[in-house]
């Protein structure tokens, strides 16, 4: 691939287009030179990877303007902001380098001290921005102004939003100004959000690669009821203030929730239900309808069918937990999208000599047939590039390898649309609605709209994710769900309706594969060889972080996984690997691939380790 991150990379609406292009075209890429299988020894095997990317499938592009007087207009010449992972010209970003971000006011998400003002820039902590009305836990400590002049306060400190230009009528934008306003798009492939006491969250502050990324708080939780569009209260504050439910209401709710906090010291209240789904044991707590529904669908986000009593009361403990850290909602988006998380981790990791490329593809695995192990790799220069341990995204893997894998799909939608689903004083919203399913059996769909403030789409327009697990084709999945919310110019809706609903101006539908229940086993490779599979249907990152903690407690049981990296002072390089590039030494082309593999993990040594040794 040209861009970082596979399907979890972010794009700009031209290389967005460039993309769905690419996957609509149904042609493999044949191998233009065989030359690389002479490499192969007798007493090894050559396991041959995938050379197309097959784990995107259906994709429908919809363009609801006037697409024809877009012809021949290109996006605006670069912007200040350098293109995101992914992102159309991509190609001159280092993984280390930095971007100057035009961002609003951000706050700042730390759990240590401020960070010593002499590093270097780009390694200040992750921010979280718009967590209006958070309750803050005390700390000390300043920190440098943000471009605003604010100066941002630590981990658990929010500070109050400024207060918003009120809401106007939605201007009328056109396709022409989507296409020359393309670099304003971060556009998503997979749609998640992160729990503020989420598994990634405490890796990203723990392994110091939060330094790297700037939050925002989801401001809202949204709910689909009776055909409308409603805010959910979730916090002490939000329940108090609400005028959607009676007093009588808004006791029930809170002595709930209280209860789903310390569940576990109250068995009796729930084991007779062990047995019942969570919306059969709801029914049993006198709650009301709208209740029953604001809990199930928007806090718990859990089946109504087929969550048991215990996965939705440990569902509603995380959602209760996860408030207050950073804002009203559990929820953090990274500015910029996604796609920004995986750019993170490789920045780090090129700091201490990792090696990332891009445009690199690779023919097969080496298996060595005595030892039954992978031994090396054959890329397409016909280098032979040889490790102890290989890490393989299952999409590389050919169908041949895969005959005996069962996949799950999931079904995604993408739309640029005018306004808000829920039109409030502020436009600069960061909402989450869950849409129940409109049938038994099937799943509820996941809506986050992002507003322009998170970086990922153009001023006066919103970007719409919709996700869930498959049944059908994406579209057939999700176009009920978005005739519901949004209006279509297809459809024959009356001129009230219409001024009612955001008008959808693109959208794109896909499937994308969900390999993440597919057991390692199931692949029949060497043992050496590890499958990490692409995204899951889940709104947050948890099964990402631990298949990616279990990958490397396998092959290292005795490290520390992610651990804090040291501070720049500590780091003693090589001398001998110094004076051997001082002296223009350098090994062989045979031997280059494999040396040049150990120097890049021993480039950059912690002083401790370097004084055990």
């Amino acid at each position: 691939r040209n861009y970082y991150g596979g399907n979890w990379a972010s794009f700009s609406f031209s290389g967005l287009l460039s993309w769905i292009k690419e996957n609509q075209q149904k042609t493999d890429i044949s191998d233009e030179c065989e030359d690389w299988r002479k490499l192969i020894l007798e007493n090894e095997e050559a396991i041959p990877l995938s050379r197309k990317d097959k784990t995107i499938e259906h994709v429908e592009e919809f363009c609801f303007g006037d697409q024809d007087a877009a012809e021949g207009v290109e996006e605006a010449g670069a912007l200040p902001v350098l293109p995101v992972l992914g992102a159309c010209g991509a190609q001159g970003v280092s993984p280390g380098s930095e971007k100057e971000k035009e961002s609003p006011a951000v706050e700042r998400v730390q759990e240590t001290e401020s960070q010593d003002p002499e590093q270097a820039t780009g390694t200040e902590p992750a921010r979280a921005a718009g967590g209006s009305g958070a309750e803050t836990t005390p700390g000390s400590g300043s920190s440098p102004s943000t471009a605003a002049g604010e100066s941002p306060p630590e981990l658990g400190k929010t500070e109050a939003a400024p207060s918003e230009i009120s809401a106007q009528e939605p201007k009328k934008i056109t396709y022409s100004q989507i296409v020359r306003e393309g670099r304003r798009f971060n556009i998503d492939l997979v749609s998640k959000l992160l729990y503020s006491r989420g598994l990634l969250i405490d890796l990203l502050i723990k392994s110091n690669v939060s330094r790297y990324a700037e939050f925002k708080n989801a401001t809202r939780i949204l709910a689909f009821r009776e055909g409308k569009v409603e805010q959910v209260p979730c916090s002490r504050a939000d329940v108090f203030n609400s005028r959607q439910l009676t007093m009588v209401e808004k006791r029930m709710l809170m002595k709930f929730l209280t209860f789903c906090l310390d569940y576990e010291q109250h068995p009796d209240e729930y084991q007779d239900y062990e047995n019942s789904t969570f919306a059969q044991f709801l029914q049993t707590r006198k709650l009301t309808p709208s209740l029953q529904h604001f809990i199930l669908h928007s806090i718990a986000m859990v089946s109504e069918t087929e969550c048991s009593t215990l996965e939705g009361l440990q569902a509603t403990k995380k959602f209760l937990q996860c408030l207050g850290r950073y804002g009203n909602t559990p929820f953090l988006f990274p500015l910029y999208g996604q796609g920004e998380i995986p750019q993170c981790f490789c920045r780090l990791c090129a700091v201490f000599g990792g090696i990332y490329c891009l445009r690199h593809a690779v023919q097969c695995l080496v298996l060595d047939r005595a030892s039954g192990r992978c031994k090396a790799i054959v890329d397409h220069f016909g280098q032979r590039i040889s490790a102890n341990y290989f890490i393989v995204e299952d999409s590389y893997l050919s169908e041949s390898t895969c005959t005996n894998v069962c996949y799950r799909q999931i079904s995604r939608a993408v739309l640029i649309t005018d306004q808000s689903v829920l039109n409030t004083d502020s436009e600069q919203q960061v909402s989450i609605l869950t849409v129940p399913p409109v049938e038994l059996g099937k799943a509820a769909v996941f809506v986050i709209e992002l507003c322009s403030s998170t970086m990922t789409c153009m001023k006066d327009t919103y970007l719409v994710h919709l996700t869930c697990p498959s049944t059908k084709t994406a579209r057939e999945d999700l176009e009920p769900v978005v005739q519901k919310l949004f209006h279509l110019n297809t459809e024959k809706e009356t001129e009230h309706e219409e001024l009612e609903k955001p008008r959808v101006l693109w959208a794109v539908y896909f499937n994308m594969r969900d390999s993440s229940g597919v057991e390692k086993n199931s692949y029949g490779l060497p043992p050496n060889v590890y499958v990490c599979s692409g995204p899951d249907s889940a709104l947050g990152n948890d099964c990402a972080v631990k298949q990616a903690e279990t990958i490397f407690q396998e092959m290292f049981p005795t490290e520390e996984f992610c651990p804090p990296p040291p501070n720049p002072e500590d780091i003693i390089y090589d001398e001998d690997e110094i004076e051997a590039e001082e002296s223009g030494l350098s090994n062989s082309p045979e031997t280059k691939p494999e040396s040049s593999a150990e120097e890049s993990s021993s480039a950059a040594v912690p002083k401790e380790e370097r004084m055990n040794e």
